[in-house]
């Protein structure tokens, strides 16, 4: 239960992202244009939803509840950076060397997951520094 607890969600993100990619051929800007949801506003406006700005959103949630997991600590949290670096580095590799993640949809997504291993770090370092201030100040 530990392990799967440390499995970063932007991993997530990654396998929606390749699910879509690989199996509809949408390796094309088409299939990420593509309106979801349709609303006429009041201002005489049309707002659409595309199938891109859903996963984008789907990604930003998922880097909200890896913030929220960063303030742990102890050794699963350790593993949760870890997992979250090879997750970016994936993107890294995808977005480098596979034709279908040549978009601006999976470079936010690799920008998103990038975000999470930096906050994951500085949050990690933030909280133990406290903890070392906060000790020392006890000795005291």
């Amino acid at each position: 239960m530990r392990l799967f607890s440390a499995i970063p969600f932007t991993l997530f993100s990654l396998l929606i992202y390749n699910a879509l990619a690989f199996t509809t051929g949408s390796a094309d800007a088409g299939f990420w244009s593509q309106p979801l949801v349709t609303i006429d506003m009041v201002s005489g406006a049309t707002f659409q939803l595309l199938t891109s700005d859903v996963l984008i959103t789907v990604g930003l949630f998922f880097l909200f509840i890896e913030i929220l997991k960063a303030t742990r600590i102890g050794t699963t949290a350790l593993l949760d950076h870890m997992f979250s670096v090879l997750v970016f580095v994936a993107y890294l590799v995808e977005f480098l060397v596979l034709p279908q993640a040549a978009t601006s949809l999976f470079f936010i997504l690799m920008a998103i997951s990038l975000i999470d291993v930096i906050a994951g770090f500085s949050i990690s370092i933030t909280g133990a520094r406290r903890d070392v201030s906060f000790g020392h100040g006890e000795m005291h």
